[in-house]
């Protein structure tokens, strides 16, 4: 039994960018979904989708690369963890490198990154940081 589904996310994620993967797939679950949508609409990765499998969906990330081959995204990291939860209100929002990175957040109205969450008002779970 996994006890950290997103951390897990985010290790094949860090470690299919090392070693320069096109793609990385990942057992797929509405959060898993919901943070790759987010990373998706700030432009760290091309695209995602959802391949029907048995006994469980797969989530393939289609991962994003400069011009040169460098990274797009250079360092991903989780916040909040099952053992000690972070939350932050609408003011509160963590900036990242000045604007330059990106905080993905857990909100009543789904899952935002802190530009999102600013924009609707809302506070929520820092789920996890990238930049």
């Amino acid at each position: 039994m996994m006890t950290d589904p997103i951390a897990d996310l985010l290790t094949r994620i860090r470690n299919a960018i090392r070693i320069e993967r096109p793609s990385v797939d990942i057992p797929a679950s509405k959060i898993k979904v919901s943070i790759a949508d987010a990373m998706k609409r700030e432009g760290y990765i091309w695209d995602y989708e959802i391949i029907e499998q048995s006994p469980q969906n797969v989530l393939r990330i289609s991962l994003k690369y400069g011009p040169n081959g460098e990274m797009v995204i250079q360092k991903i990291t989780r916040t909040s963890k099952p053992g000690c939860r972070v939350y932050s209100a609408v003011e509160d929002i963590p900036e990242i490198l000045q604007g330059l990175g990106v905080s993905i957040l857990s909100t009543n109205k789904g899952v935002l990154s802190n530009r999102e969450a600013k924009k609707e008002g809302v506070g929520g779970e820092v789920l996890c940081t990238i930049w």
